[in-house]
């Protein structure tokens, strides 16, 4: 996988590249500045860009419109700081195929990077509470008699709830006492189930179907 990083802080920028590096991932570019990315990503002929969203140069979203216009058909992953509504629809709808947050593991990066590249368009899991905000606001109810999770068993209603808030399978093993290939398997017969791709479309849809989980009050 060839990639190319624009991300004003030298630190950051050079400390992912040794990260992505280490995983086996060619570092193809390493801009400081919108204008330099612009600059370098034909020659880099990279396979998917980092694109750090405020840069004092030429912002995010900026660099993302210029990319697009220049026809550079590469998928573009936001790599930030800012969970903003209008960040993330903006990205979304100016051809980025990622949004990610610069606290993720390092692990749950390359693997994120690895789905866009395959044609993934890939949403940290935080963020799919806004995801659904917003994509529910353009959609109707669903018949009553039968929803997209009728077809789930409890466990797996259980599961893509959990998935509504966000949480990793570490974190929902734990809560639920199962082991994390457990969840693995939980979360793959779903998104069978659902005929969709990604756990952040599976949030969407549980939290369109209301069944973010309601925790009860203490001592009940």
């Amino acid at each position: 996988m060839r990639v190319l990083l624009i991300d004003d802080h030298t630190l950051f920028r050079l400390g992912l590249k040794n990260l992505l590096e280490r995983s086996g991932i060619d570092v193809v570019g390493a801009a400081s500045t919108g204008h330099e990315g612009l600059d370098i990503v034909h020659e880099s002929n990279p396979e998917v860009i980092l694109l750090d969203m405020r840069m004092p140069d030429m912002d995010g979203l900026s660099v993302l419109k210029k990319l697009r216009e220049n026809g550079v058909k590469a998928p573009i992953a936001m790599l930030t700081t800012s969970s903003e509504e209008r960040d993330l629809v903006e990205s979304l709808r100016n051809g980025a195929q990622g949004y990610l947050l610069k606290d993720m593991d390092p692990e749950d990066l390359v693997a994120a990077l690895q789905r866009i590249v395959d044609g993934e368009t890939v949403v940290t899991p935080q963020l799919a509470g806004i995801l659904a905000r917003v994509l529910s606001g353009n959609s109707g109810k669903s018949e009553e008699e039968k929803t997209p999770l009728s077809g789930l068993t409890p466990r797996e209603t259980e599961i893509i709830e959990h998935l509504a808030e966000g949480q990793s399978n570490k974190v929902i093993a734990r809560e639920l006492g199962i082991t994390d290939g457990t969840v693995k398997l939980h979360v793959k017969a779903i998104l069978r189930k659902l005929n969709i791709s990604s756990r952040v479309e599976a949030a969407v849809i549980a939290v369109e179907q209301g069944r973010g989980r309601r925790r009860p009050p203490p001592g009940r």
